[in-house]
């Protein structure tokens, strides 16, 4: 393995030795497995409809809410 030295801000280095301690794993470990997430897109933050997906069907009301014109009649008066 090739070794590399990062700086990082104080609140994150901070962060990074409370997560090595509660995990039991070391910082490298920790700092290593964020790497490979973002190389395999895995560490992508998840769009609204991803985090709602679940919910779908949870709400009444019509589903082009966003997109049809006559819901946006008398908005803002």
């Amino acid at each position: 393995m090739k070794t590399i030295s990062v700086k990082l801000p104080e609140p994150v280095a901070n962060w990074l030795v409370r997560r090595a301690k509660e995990t039991k794993r070391t910082r490298s470990a920790i700092v290593r497995d964020a790497l490979e997430r973002e190389r395999s897109g895995n560490g992508l933050p998840k769009s609204c409809r991803d985090l709602l997906g679940e919910l779908e069907g949870f709400f009444d009301g019509p589903p082009d809410l966003s997109t049809n014109p006559k819901h946006m009649e008398g908005f803002g008066q």
